[in-house]
């Protein structure tokens, strides 16, 4: 679930890494510990670049955007900004100063377990000039209580986790604002660069990925959340993945060939959720005039056909992987395609390696407004080279969101536990839209099967002929 309920400059430029030069996390063996200046770099440059986005979102549109609600499900963007700061109090302030609370009248309000997404309009929310004011005055005492942090003592405050862990809350409800913005009507809001053109990707289709144990999960990401703990064992037996995700124009093929009026690549659900709500394309898509068109953060332009597919449900993605032939991935084979290296047997932190996210690895911190067409990359792919596994578009996997062997809620039960079960399908890798202080290659993101808005794709996968 993007942003789980509670829950620019790019991460990791001119940052020190925690454990950056150690083996990855996960793989059993020590990770240095980073002194505390370089936690209070990394905490600093995560919470900044966090805010920065943030402020990007909300004063690019006027007031009446800001307090509207563009869609039943999603907040108004005033409510993502004073509950950011809210949680920010709660946790820093509160939690690891133990500060007296600044407004705990408020802290209802702001509780996304006490009050629904469709519920908040009518709350008596901050305005906007006084939701500023409140997360600003929040984020200047988080600052002098970072400048003489102890990264000790506590799981809370060891390694900077809180400070991370506040960094991603914010980044996640960035991309929920981000959301937002694609659902609001009216004129375009947001302005960036797109990716740079790549040559038409001619590699092989697909990757046998080898049978065996991996590791799954991590035990040694300071920053990691606790859905993405402990690391374990998997056996994965062999089997082949897809090299890119798939397009938009493989997409179509799926459409023209009546892929939305045949029943049989459709699970019983599924069937019944797009006859219901009369769904024959991918959300902000439509026909016109021959050519199919899409909407996209208030511009209309033709569907790329290069680019991977975005803004199909679970039903979707699992109705063309049949369709195709194929099936979508399990959690675990997916991990074990974008961080398994054969050559030394371990898993690395990312497909690429260890080292933090670059520019030149993945399509990640918002820096575009659409994915890179399929193939881009190359730097970025993974040691069976398998590509933009990172950034780009969630993929949805076949597994159902539950606990790894082991799990502990922490710091508390409602980030992960209560959505642990069958009523939520896992995605991995993360979009364009996504932070890397909030995208491993352990990370783990979930939604409801029936959810277009999120940016979601998908890639296919298929088992080793016996």
């Amino acid at each position: 679930m993007t942003a789980p309920e509670t829950g620019t400059t790019t991460f990791g430029s001119g940052t020190t890494t925690v454990g950056s030069g150690t083996t990855a996390a996960g793989s059993g063996t020590t990770t240095v510990e980073p002194d505390a200046d370089a936690l209070r770099e990394r905490a600093l440059a995560s919470l900044t670049t966090a805010r920065d986005r943030t402020t990007l979102l909300t004063d690019c549109v006027d007031e009446p955007d800001l307090t509207a609600q563009h869609s039943p499900l999603m907040s108004p963007l005033v409510w993502d900004l004073a509950h950011i700061g809210n949680q920010e109090e709660l946790w820093l302030l509160r939690a690891v100063g133990g500060r007296e609370a600044m407004r705990p009248e408020i802290d209802t309000l702001y509780d996304a377990f006490e009050h629904p997404r469709a519920e908040r309009p009518s709350l008596p929310l901050l305005p906007p000039a006084e939701a500023r004011r409140y997360a600003a005055e929040v984020r200047g005492r988080v600052m002098d209580l970072l400048a003489g942090a102890d990264f000790h003592g506590t799981r809370l405050t060891e390694a900077g986790f809180a400070f991370g862990m506040v960094a991603q809350h914010e980044q996640q409800h960035d991309e929920t604002m981000l959301i937002t913005h694609q659902l609001r009507k009216g004129p375009q809001a947001l302005t960036a660069p797109d990716p740079e053109p790549v040559a038409l990707f001619t590699g092989p289709a697909e990757v046998l990925v080898p049978g065996g144990p991996f590791t799954m999960g991590t035990s040694a990401e300071p920053w990691a959340l606790d859905n993405e703990r402990p690391a374990h064992q998997r056996e994965v037996a062999p089997f082949w993945i897809d090299t890119t995700p798939v397009t938009n124009g493989a997409y179509q093929a799926f459409i023209a060939d009546g892929g939305y009026d045949t029943e049989r690549w459709w699970t019983p659900e599924g069937w019944a959720h797009i006859k219901r709500h009369s769904l024959t394309a991918p959300q902000f898509w439509r026909r016109d005039a021959g050519q199919w068109l899409r909407r996209r953060f208030g511009v209309t332009e033709a569907v790329p056909a290069e680019e991977p597919v975005l803004h199909v449900c679970w039903y979707e993605a699992d109705a063309y992987a049949r369709w195709a032939g194929r099936r979508l991935p399990t959690e675990a084979e997916w991990e074990k395609a974008a961080r398994f290296d054969p050559a030394t047997g371990r898993s690395r932190r990312y497909p690429w390696g260890d080292a933090d996210p670059a520019p030149e690895h993945a399509n990640l911190g918002q820096r575009h407004l659409r994915p890179a067409p399929a193939g881009s990359y190359p730097q970025g792919e993974s040691a069976l080279g398998v590509r933009q596994l990172i950034g780009d578009v969630w993929e949805w996997t076949a597994s159902d969101f539950l606990p790894y062997p082991g799990f502990r809620a922490f710091p508390y039960k409602e980030y992960s536990e209560v959505f642990f079960g069958s009523g939520y399908k896992v995605l991995r890798g993360g979009s364009f839209a996504v932070d890397p202080v909030a995208c491993r290659g352990t990370f783990r993101n979930w939604d409801h099967p029936i959810r277009r808005q999120i940016f979601s794709g998908f890639r296919t996968a298929r088992s080793e002929a016996v």
